[in-house]
């Protein structure tokens, strides 16, 4: 379905770009060897090199670049096997230098896909125009005393795949399905562990409208924004504010801007630069970087299995919709988890528990896969009693529970607490002579055409055994003896 914004005029088309700076998962910086952990004290995590001093020279991380080659390969794209670092000018407190060194018109991953899926089952490609790596800068800390700013150069010098898309998305919707898309493959390679909340994965959104067939119109860019969610919001809201503009006869300003995420709204921030005022030149302390085809050829063998390439094989492999498929493969744990419990077993039946009871569990407990309660193994179990007919489902979903709480396998349980489905023929007629003897008026009025009721037998059988026996075997005897 075409998104379009209706204004008093006409309609207008959408038109979005994102530039996603993805922080490369590695123990040093990308010119030093300083560590990169997360929630350190200020300060405390800082070479000369990350705090600018004179004279020291930047030696390049090789994890940094393994991992920049593996997101490319990830994402179809065109290996360089030459690339260049550049220097960019700007000045920040938070940037000792005076400068960044990134890649401007050599990157070392060229154009690439990413293929999204939509919620209407439809999908389509997003291009990559490129991935450079760059160096972060420090951070801008304001709120700690009144009238002074301070700086912590902990992120100084962190490695970034900063992966810009081409403007192909139309909608907010394709670009949330792009941002989660992104953030799942860099979790598979595991490049970047893709926490938005904490910084490792941030956005510039860049909007802009134009009615349907025209040129491209001015793009406003929106800087740092941490969550997909917000990148929606930021999306709406700020092509409906450029479209005001256009409808009142003005033109759209090119400028940087932020976004508000207590308001819903954006605001001006800044001019928007043009690469000309960074003066990129090519940094002076850096040599060309040169890979050898081979070291790229042994990476492409070594990654895992994609997403993409995961949905298909589990819709084939497992007989899966490719909305349960989608939903087990947006997580690499999530998909091994599943495919442990389906093996050997019914994929269908093992989705249908992986995705429901199970995911439900443990969302409801606010725990993820790494530390919960049962295993997959323990899950497969289960679901082995339910297919030989030792459970029914309802049972079954109350052995889980159990099961949950106590980290027990499934047998255990089902002998603790008693739970054994009743299969034997003459237990369950004799629950069911006891329940008609007991109830002949509505005996009687079954068979003059109340049909309804065999529902209500069925009940009554259910509660007198503790919901433990055979459903199909109830409704067989019940059949047997009512007509």
């Amino acid at each position: 379905m075409t998104y379009c914004i209706q204004g008093n005029s006409g309609q207008f088309e959408l038109v979005v770009g994102l530039e996603v700076h993805a922080q490369v998962k590695s123990k040093a910086k990308l010119f030093s060897g300083a560590p990169t952990e997360y929630g350190a004290e200020p300060n405390t995590q800082v070479s000369f090199i990350d705090a600018g001093m004179p004279g020291m020279l930047p030696v390049i991380n090789e994890v940094a670049i393994e991992q920049a080659v593996r997101t490319g390969l990830a994402l179809n794209a065109k290996i360089n096997l030459t690339s260049i670092f550049d220097r960019k000018n700007y000045f920040y407190p938070d940037l000792p230098c005076g400068y960044q060194i990134s890649q401007y018109l050599d990157p070392i991953v060229g154009e690439g896909t990413v293929e999204i899926d939509l919620k209407d089952g439809s999908s389509r490609n997003i291009g990559i125009e490129r991935l450079h790596l760059e160096m972060d800068a420090g951070k801008s800390i304001h709120d700690l005393r009144p009238n002074v700013t301070h700086v912590d150069l902990n992120r100084s010098g962190i490695a970034l795949m900063e992966i810009v898309s081409k403007p192909d998305m139309r909608s907010p919707e394709e670009a949330g399905a792009y941002l989660r898309k992104l953030r799942t493959i860099l979790r598979y390679v595991g490049s970047c562990d893709g926490n938005m909340e904490q910084g490792s994965m941030r956005c510039d959104v860049n909007v802009s409208v134009r009615r349907p067939g025209e040129k491209y119109g001015t793009r406003c860019e929106i800087k740092n924004v941490n969550s997909v969610r917000f990148v929606m919001r930021a999306i709406e809201y700020e092509s409906k504010r450029q479209v005001d503009i256009i409808e009142e006869g003005n033109s759209v300003d090119q400028e940087t801007r932020l976004f508000d995420s207590s308001k819903g709204e954006t605001r001006t921030m800044r001019s928007k630069e043009e690469a000309h005022d960074y003066r990129y030149f090519p940094d002076p302390d850096l040599l060309p970087l040169k890979i050898e085809q081979d070291w790229v050829n042994e990476i492409k063998n070594s990654l895992p299995e994609l997403p993409d390439v995961l949905k298909k094989r589990f819709i084939k492999q497992y007989s899966l919709t490719p909305y349960d498929a989608e939903v087990l493969v947006s997580e690499q744990s999530s998909a091994m988890f599943f495919e442990t419990v389906a093996h050997g077993r019914d994929g269908k039946l093992a989705a249908n528990w992986v995705t429901g009871e199970f995911f439900g569990a443990l969302n409801k407990a606010n725990l993820n896969i790494v530390n919960s309660p049962i295993t997959a193994h323990q899950l497969g179990g289960l679901i082995d009693r339910v297919s030989d007919g030792t459970l029914s489902v309802r049972l079954a979903k109350e052995v889980f529970e159990f099961m949950f709480l106590s980290g027990s396998d499934a047998d255990v349980v089902i002998e603790e607490k008693g739970l054994k489905q009743v299969t034997d023929v003459d237990e369950i007629h004799t629950i069911i002579d006891k329940i008609l003897s007991s109830n002949t008026e509505k005996v009687e009025e079954f068979r003059n055409g109340k049909v309804k009721l065999m529902g209500w037998f069925v009940g009554q059988v259910m509660k007198e055994s503790q919901g433990k026996a055979n459903p199909a075997a109830v409704n067989k005897a019940l059949k047997e003896k009512l007509t």
